[in-house]
């Protein structure tokens, strides 16, 4: 990997009971180019995991050390302190670097540590968008859409300009890093950026005034919580109005912290309710296996079966079923590739009642009190006092 070097570049590094530190490399050098490629890492007793390219791990009877990359900045995690003092004087070589101390902000991002464990947010990031768009004097709203509301692309008359659209989008999708309970509602919009409409601009307005109302919302990461690994997934049928396509929901917790969640619109139309289930059945086992595999990496191994709850009984009927036949035909693949799990033991389905599904706020718009309800499942939590 090739990288730039400008005027500083940032190390956070989190010790064993959580608490973040941060480094700054200084270098005068704007234009020196720095290769860090995985043979020096390698040299280091680093391995690249094959689950995130960007993921570089250190295992030893001491313990573990994490490298994770983002461009010009690196996160750090261990249980190994001395491995990662080691490390440190390995970087020293190199860069000058400063302590900077407890970590409280990275990237956008907000980092608020307590003996019950960690909260991030994007206080400061969400307040320069309600700025942006000189919406501080409105009033807030209690859900980020309509309930109800149906959003098309022959929706009122076209945006003069989309730029100003584009952007407002793209700054809401970075700030559902944090804020899970605008997912769906940026989700809707940003399905509009090719030709925005009047009506998409009003709806994206809509999300920041709710945005303006929960600007200290953001994820609780318990300190000492278990390290079981649980899924939910749902689906909304024929949710799209213009192309009768479905919508796909899933959210990963591991013990009571929510650590991933999704909302996308299925690739094709579903001839049922139950054939839109199974396709996100599908879509959540992929990325089921693919967390499972990246918790490994991390230390972190899960040696019994995953619950993956589901409020579909047909769907869950099929997947145990090992006779392939008509009412299958038309999700073949899915449904291999799902009883393959199910049989192998990696995946255990545990039916849920739909009223308890905390995936559904990622599949359609809600009533305020709906809302929140799914909000407190997903553990979304204000960083300032009531």
């Amino acid at each position: 990997m090739r990288q730039k070097i400008d005027y500083h570049r940032q190390l956070t590094l989190f010790d064993s009971d959580g608490v973040e530190y941060g480094l700054l490399f200084d270098n005068h050098l704007a234009v020196e180019y720095v290769f860090v490629d995985f043979a020096q890492f390698s040299s280091s007793g680093f391995t690249s995991s094959p689950h995130d390219i960007a993921l570089f791990i250190r295992k030893t009877d001491r313990g573990m050390v994490l490298l994770l990359f983002y461009v010009d900045d690196m996160i750090i995690t261990r249980d190994d302190v001395a491995g990662v003092e080691e490390l440190k004087q390995s970087l020293n070589q190199k860069f000058e670097m400063k302590d900077l101390g407890v970590l409280s902000y990275f990237l956008g991002l907000e980092v608020t540590s307590s003996n019950d464990g960690c909260l991030l947010s994007q206080v400061k990031y969400a307040s320069d968008l309600v700025s942006k768009t000189k919406l501080n004097d409105s009033k807030s709203v209690s859900t980020p859409l309509e309930p109800n509301v149906k959003l098309t692309p022959m929706d009122d008359s076209l945006l003069s300009d989309p730029t100003r659209y584009r952007q407002l989008v793209g700054s809401l999708v970075y700030l559902t890093t944090t804020c899970l309970d605008i997912a769906y509602a940026v989700h809707i919009v940003s399905q509009f950026t090719v030709a925005p409409r009047s009506t998409h601009y009003v709806a994206v307005l809509r999300i920041i005034c709710y945005v303006k109302g929960t600007l200290f919302h953001g994820l609780h990461f318990f300190a000492n919580s278990s390290l079981v690994f649980r899924a939910y997934f749902d689906a909304n049928w024929v949710g799209d109005p213009s192309d009768r396509r479905s919508t796909t929901s899933y959210c990963f917790f591991l013990g009571n912290s929510l650590i991933s969640w999704q909302s996308k619109k299925q690739t094709i139309p579903s001839g049922s309710s139950t054939e839109a289930a199974y396709r996100a059945l599908g879509d959540t086992t992929s990325e089921l296996l693919s967390l499972r595999w990246l918790l490994e990496d991390m230390g972190i191994p899960q040696p019994s079966s995953t619950d993956l709850y589901c409020d579909d009984q047909s769907a869950m009927q099929i997947a145990h079923n090992d006779i392939f036949h008509e009412r299958t035909k038309h999700i073949e693949v899915d449904y291999h590739f799902v009883r393959h799990h199910v049989a192998q033991g990696t995946v255990y389905l545990v039916f849920i009642s739909s009223t308890d599904e905390p995936a559904d706020l990622f599949t359609k718009t809600h009533f305020p009190r709906r809302f929140h309800t799914l909000l407190s499942k997903l553990k979304l939590v204000s960083s300032q006092s009531p």
